[in-house]
């Protein structure tokens, strides 16, 4: 019964705001054009399709303003008005009573809050759709006086999302069902990554893991500094971590006047993400001004402050290969590179001429080169990129939907600080940098470091497999071994080869070095 009212609320909401035209009209079938006509009747829906949208997401509440935020996202799926509207979402929402705070807190950790924080906020110092925050002392198992940051679930979330997001995977299906592009888009996969990272946000500990994982990321760049989380005060629905103390990143004015080198402070933003994407494949996704400060405290005067590790994006080696390929060919202008990683990951059909494909993509990227940031808007590049990819068929990577999110909140973040910023020049050597990594002697060093116990392990059972493979196995198999045995030497004696050549072009350059030393003695 509760499902069906919500539901019925929302259909509510849905033909109050002509979202129900909004939909028919977009698809390209004469008797669905009829009938959004037919029920637009009697409605007025003058305002803005995109103004509407918005209104009824902030209307269903604050699962579907999120939803609209990631939707704001995706250029390849919205047009550019309705895009722009979805942009001004904010995930801001009234606090929970403070009552209900302390109640989690105190049913969490079976304890009075007056027990466990020597002083303890009522007012929030934050309020979102998953959870508010409050300011407290405590003291910790050392004896230690602590300031900290207490998180508070907001309560009944749970059967909430799940209601939501089983009428979203329902509305996912019929618009892949009706359109083509729905199913190109995948739109479908695109809403189980919601899903999945909106579960995500309803742990807290999951979250504090997070958090702690990319500190230790983090640890050594001096660029960032992420909040000690205070495990023994960690709970599914509450999470109490170190109070930071900072100014917030959009009072640009404030830190100016501190002194902080706001120039400076745009790179190390772009040094920040590609190190969390290229080096680490985890990163943090939501990483909107409301989640950042600057630190102007003397030690550690001019670093980033990350806070809220709600949502936090993750890419396998593959993917991390993949996209630094892309970015690094992008940045040498080697459009046909772009093509052809296009091609071989399968993400267009195999078809697909390299040729039309490069001169579709330099006709986008091209006219974006040499300019400052201010000049530059990756929302754009992303749509153009976009309209091209369905042009060619390519298959959206709904993995990736938290990677795009994030490179346009970076975008907005260094046209904020610095509009004359050099995105591509400040990202180049970065990717260079790392694509040698991954590549070059120390990756072969690393990877034969990481493979050691495992050859060492097999290495004495060898002759045993050997000889009971070679007398249990018919003559045809005892062929195939031999052979792969010859070939095997054969490798062996190239590999010895190519590292004897190897010791000797050093020792060669050694040599050289030592003479030329002895040349300038004389």
């Amino acid at each position: 019964m509760t499902r069906f009212m919500r539901g019925f609320f929302i259909m509510w909401v849905v033909l109050r705001y002509g979202l129900d035209e909004l939909v028919l009209t977009s698809f390209r079938r004469p008797w669905l054009s009829t009938a959004a006509r037919v029920m637009s009747f009697g409605r007025d829906l003058r305002a803005p399709r995109g103004q509407r949208l918005r209104q009824a997401l902030e209307h269903l509440g604050p699962i579907f303003v999120k939803f609209g935020q990631v939707l704001s996202t995706r250029r390849d799926l919205l047009p550019v008005d309705i895009a722009d509207e979805l942009a001004q979402l904010q995930d801001n929402v009234p606090p929970f009573p403070t009552s209900v705070a302390i109640a989690t807190i105190e049913r969490a950790f079976r304890r009075p809050v007056d027990s466990i924080f020597t002083s303890f906020e009522r007012e929030p110092v934050a309020s979102a759709s998953i959870a508010q925050v409050h300011f407290a002392t405590l003291v910790d198992k050392h004896g230690r006086t602590r300031d900290v940051a207490v998180k508070v679930l907001r309560p009944g979330m749970l059967p909430v999302i799940e209601k939501d997001l089983h009428l979203m995977r329902t509305m996912a299906g019929w618009v892949e069902r009706l359109s083509d592009d729905g199913r190109r888009l995948k739109v479908r996969e695109v809403v189980g990554e919601f899903d999945k990272y909106l579960h995500d946000e309803l742990d807290l500990v999951r979250e504090a893991a997070a958090a702690a994982q990319l500190r230790r990321n983090m640890d050594g760049l001096n660029l960032v500094m992420i909040p000690e989380m205070l495990w023994d005060f960690c709970h599914s629905d509450v999470m109490v971590m170190e109070r930071m103390y900072g100014v917030p990143i959009s009072q640009i004015d404030r830190l100016r006047d501190a002194g902080v080198d706001v120039k400076k402070l745009a790179r190390d933003g772009v040094t920040i993400f590609f190190t969390q994407v290229f080096r680490d494949g985890f990163f943090h996704a939501d990483m909107h001004p409301g989640n950042i400060q600057v630190s102007l405290a003397p030690e550690t005067f001019g670093r980033y402050i990350s806070l809220d590790f709600g949502i936090i994006g993750t890419l396998t080696e593959s993917d991390k290969e993949y996209l630094a390929q892309n970015f690094a060919a992008f940045f040498r202008r080697d459009y046909k590179r772009v093509a052809q990683l296009h091609i071989e990951s399968g993400w267009v059909p195999p078809g697909t001429r390299v040729d039309e494909l490069e001169a579709a993509v330099r006709t986008v990227c091209e006219p974006y080169f040499d300019r400052p940031l201010k000049e530059i808007s990756l929302g754009l590049l992303l749509m153009r990129l976009f309209q091209t990819s369905r042009r060619f068929q390519v298959e959206i990577q709904p993995q990736l939907v938290l990677l795009q999110k994030t490179l346009l909140n970076i975008e907005g973040l260094g046209r904020q600080l610095d509009p004359d910023l050099d995105l591509w020049s400040t990202a180049k050597p970065f990717l260079e940098k790392w694509m040698l990594e991954q590549v070059g002697p120390q990756k072969l060093i690393d990877e034969l470091r990481d493979q050691a116990p495992r050859y060492a392990k097999m290495l004495p059972d060898l002759p045993r497999l050997l000889h009971d493979f070679l007398h249990h196995r018919p003559a045809d198999h005892r062929r195939d071994l031999e052979d792969l045995l010859i070939e095997q030497r054969r490798t062996n004696r190239l590999l010895q080869r190519i590292v004897y050549g190897g010791v000797g072009f050093a020792l060669g350059l050694v040599a050289m070095q030592l003479l030329n030393a002895r040349l300038h003695l004389f």
